[in-house]
């Protein structure tokens, strides 16, 4: 029965043997489940391709079968036994490490890891998804930047594609060496603004990496249908430059048309191959974040959650909750903003949408609530008597007659912001450790909110805007606090807690990436992304939102995925974009109710698990 489904896609009838598969076909079509994953490799080959290598796992018949007798231990070990015996040796390095610096830890900790990675992939990822939150800040944030700034110097073997400038003109034949048939997800980055440090060149491709870990460990995407991607368009970083042992191209970034050239024959190339393929972008200078964002949106089934600010909208809305109110009060809310790069004009453009939405989603709609954001930059105040003003931030400029009011004016510090707004939110994403001080949190006591919000989302974790026990013990302890990074929960005393909540965006983009995939949806609209937001602020329950939780734990994100990746398809279907997938037709997407389409999600979510594998010559 299974080789004749196959078959049919086939056109062949006929077709009742493994034999008489593709080899291309092979690789793909069987799950990690009951039945065989046919493979054309044996001997050391299996041993050293990590998507297959099962170590000391392999039966003995399939050692006879693949040609493996002598080669391994004689010893046949379960997956689990595997595992247990990698956790004693991680216990030890812990223990063992426990008093070097944090840093040097951090880097040890992703190396084992990695180490993994390279050998047996199943058995890495059923490691993540068991202990994703003790691992998940190893291999994305905030260690991925460490890793990121010292990539040169850790690389050891290729993972992933190198798009560069000097190979342009041959990116469609390029993109046919990746061995892989079938590619579901793509993160792509240009190394431009990797987290908040800047231009790391070719080294960036850490973040790719890390970020669709996270998409096999949260959304149960096929690991051997990912592919992390580095464009490498040169560097304008002096100290790569000038490193003899960057690997990257040592040359000052392409801009303007030839930048735009080296992009869209990416796209074109990775889309020719692969036309179903989701391609996310992920840390790109604001220069180039929304223009490329507009410019294929359209187009392909891409988006830039950086830029299109979902998992902080989700953080707002929960915010509202927190502050007892229902969440249609959220066009209500003053928020300030500090930062005006790509991720601070995406989350305020993602909740002005969300508040124009609320209100009757008109142009008066979107005019009122573009009045309830005040956005800072380095260089103070936006208002629409600035200089050369960012045309993302002009809808954001705040009008000078209207700041009269205020007793405000163009370029007014932060300080001076908070303390005339008295703002319910105030929205770091600046890149700059430590810009919310004392100074600024003080003035946030007179907010006119009883419990005001305090979201320091920069990353990595030096670049927050001030810590949570800054912020609980100077504006006080009914604060709402949220990061970007990771920190401990606060102890307020008397036995009561200061929650700092994670906005973490693996809560939305698996599930963005996965409600796409299984939907067929020919785009990722503005509305898939805010079903999402909505889904992840809704999951939480209202005893937990009082007590200022707003953001779930990270050892729930295999639950929370699949109801953010139902999310998205249903919105799919409603705005027509849903085009159905192979085994799924669209038809019978639409009938499935909410429990159904939850099923289907579930029921198509990779889960590390050793497949029986099969030899056969090509």
């Amino acid at each position: 029965m299974f080789y004749q489904q196959i078959g049919r896609r086939l056109g062949r009838s006929t077709l009742t043997d493994a034999s008489e598969v593709p080899m291309r076909w092979r690789f793909f079509t069987t799950s990690h489940g009951s039945r065989p994953n046919i493979v054309n490799k044996r001997s050391l080959d299996i041993l050293q391709d990590p998507w297959f290598n099962k170590g000391t796992a392999f039966s003995i018949t399939e050692r006879d079968r693949l040609d493996l007798r002598g080669l391994l231990p004689p010893i046949i070990m379960t997956l689990q036994q595997q595992i247990d015996r990698f956790m004693f040796d991680w216990k030890k390095f812990q223990v063992s490490a426990r008093d070097g610096p944090s840093d040097n830890i951090s880097l040890a900790k992703w190396r084992i890891l990695n180490r993994l990675h390279d050998r047996n992939e199943t058995m890495y990822f059923k490691i993540l998804i068991d202990n994703i939150e003790e691992y998940a800040p190893i291999v994305y944030t905030p260690t991925v930047g460490l890793v990121c700034q010292n990539y040169s110097g850790l690389f050891r073997r290729p993972r992933g594609m190198y798009f560069s400038a000097s190979d342009r003109g041959e990116m469609m034949s390029m993109v046919y060496n990746w061995p892989a048939e079938q590619v579901d997800m793509i993160v792509v980055t240009d190394g431009s603004r990797i987290l908040g440090l800047g231009d790391l060149g070719v080294q960036g491709i850490g973040i790719p990496i890390g970020k669709l870990d996270l998409y096999v460990a949260a959304a149960g995407i096929n690991p051997q249908r990912v592919l992390p991607v580095m464009i490498d368009v040169g560097t304008n970083n002096e100290k790569l430059l000038n490193d003899p042992l960057y690997l990257g191209l040592q040359q000052y970034r392409l801009d303007g048309e030839d930048y735009l050239a080296v992009i869209d024959e990416f796209m074109d190339a990775v889309f020719t191959r692969w036309p179903n393929v989701i391609v996310q972008f992920e840390d790109f200078q604001s220069k180039w974040a929304f223009k490329l964002l507009r410019r294929y949106r359209n187009s392909y089934r891409m988006f830039n959650d950086d830029v299109q600010g979902t998992v902080a909208m989700a953080g707002l809305l929960g915010a509202v909750r927190a502050q007892g109110k229902p969440v249609f009060d959220f066009p209500k809310q003053k928020i300030v903003v500090a930062g005006a790069g790509s991720a601070g004009l995406g989350v305020v453009n993602a909740a002005r949408r969300t508040m124009a939405k609320m209100l009757g989603h008109d142009e008066s709609s979107f005019e009122s609530a573009g009045s309830q954001f005040w956005v800072v930059d380095a260089e103070g105040l936006i208002t629409d008597e600035r200089q050369d003003i960012d045309p993302d931030a002009q809808p954001f400029a705040r009008k000078v007659k209207e700041m009269d009011r205020h007793g405000l004016r163009e370029g007014a510090s932060l300080v001076e912001v908070v303390k005339k707004v008295r703002p319910d939110v105030l929205l770091g994403l600046s890149a700059r450790g430590g810009l919310f001080s004392t100074e600024v949190l003080e003035a946030l006591k007179d907010s006119t909110s009883t419990r005001p919000a305090i979201f320091a989302m920069s990353n990595p974790t030096k670049n927050a805007e001030c810590t949570p026990e800054e912020a609980f013990s100077t504006v006080g302890d009914q604060i709402i606090f949220a990061s970007g990074s990771p920190f401990n929960n606060v102890d307020l005393g008397n036995g009561r807690i200061g929650h700092c909540n994670q906005g973490n965006s693996m809560y939305i983009f698996p599930g963005v990436g996965l409600g796409t995939l299984l939907s067929g949806a020919r785009i990722i609209s503005d509305g898939m992304l805010q079903a999402a937001a909505e889904c992840l602020a809704a999951f939480m329950k209202e005893e937990e939102v009082v007590k200022g939780i707003i953001y779930p734990p990270i050892s729930r994100i295999r639950d929370i995925t699949p109801q953010v990746a139902a999310a998205v398809i249903r919105e799919a279907i409603s705005e027509d974009l849903a085009e159905g997938r192979r085994g799924m037709d669209v038809r019978e997407l639409k009938k499935l109710d909410e429990d159904g389409t939850l099923s289907y999600v579930k029921k198509n979510m990779w889960n590390p698990i050793y497949p029986t594998l099969v030899y056969r010559d090509e």
